[in-house]
């Protein structure tokens, strides 16, 4: 296990406009593991919404701002760069290499695989860190969502279920459409908005056949996380959402849960 890291937070937009309780959680669990965190203020987007969209040049321009946010924590001394976001994680490892290539940027695509090669999904990172005990103060049935940039292109399949199995009062409950997209899809819920609906609202009914049933949805990605917990309110569903980061937060010692998601109804 690692200890004593010197880790970059890539903070993500989503999380950064919509979820920040999710940074200050992702900060206390690195923490609690004994990294010091830093977090760039230069970085702006990974680029991913302009680069599904067909406009490479655009996302190109905003990656270049963020590999230079991050290329300057990793010569001030940081180990890794960490994001609480698959999706991010893989704009930067997977796809930075091949949208500098796309608008012809060489220099720019080889300096983004050095980043790539430090850069790790939360969840990623926290399997080989020295956590303390974590425990819930209540017992808690969690269903898994698998991100789909996370679970397929990042390829973490027993990663996230390993973590959450080392939570006291945590029990994983089986759930068919564990894997199944949500419908966010970044781009593609706004070009196909009703479908991009109806399979949130399968993935949330398909939750009635999770033996036993879930307290809360759990995932990696607050994309999805906010996807899945609007279509549950406009459902009238009683289904909670939470991200990783939160609920590890909350299992912590001598900590009361951090994070504007911990424990809220959708």
């Amino acid at each position: 296990m690692l200890r004593g890291m010197q880790v970059a937070l890539m903070i993500t937009c989503l999380v950064d406009v919509f979820e920040p309780g999710v940074a200050d959680a992702t900060v206390e669990v690195l923490t609690a593991a004994g990294c010091a965190v830093t977090c760039p203020l230069g970085q702006t987007c990974c680029g991913q919404p302009a680069w599904n969209a067909g406009f490479a040049e655009d996302a190109a321009r905003v990656a270049r701002t963020t590999l230079a946010a991050l290329e300057g924590e990793l010569a001030a001394g940081a180990e890794a760069i960490v994001a609480p976001a698959g999706s991010c994680t893989a704009m930067v490892r997977v796809f930075w290499p091949e949208l500098f290539e796309t608008v012809g940027d060489p220099e720019a695509a080889e300096r983004a695989r050095a980043v790539a090669a430090r850069t790790w999904e939360l969840t990623e990172l926290l399997g080989h860190l020295d956590l303390p005990p974590l425990a819930l103060a209540a017992p808690t049935r969690v269903a898994w969502h698998h991100s789909c940039h996370l679970l397929r292109e990042l390829g973490a399949v027993d990663g996230p279920g390993a973590l959450l199995a080392t939570v006291e009062g945590c029990e994983r409950v089986s759930w068919s459409a564990d894997e199944r997209c949500c419908g966010f899809g970044g781009m593609f819920s706004f070009k196909l908005p009703e479908v991009a609906v109806a399979m949130a609202d399968d993935k949330l009914a398909s939750l009635a056949d999770a033996a036993p049933r879930a307290d809360v949805v759990v995932g990696s990605d607050s994309s999805c996380l906010i996807h899945l917990r609007g279509r549950a309110e406009a459902e009238g569903r009683p289904i909670r959402t939470q991200h990783v980061a939160e609920l590890i937060a909350a299992a912590l010692p001598s900590t009361e849960g951090v994070g504007s998601g911990a424990g809220e109804p959708a």
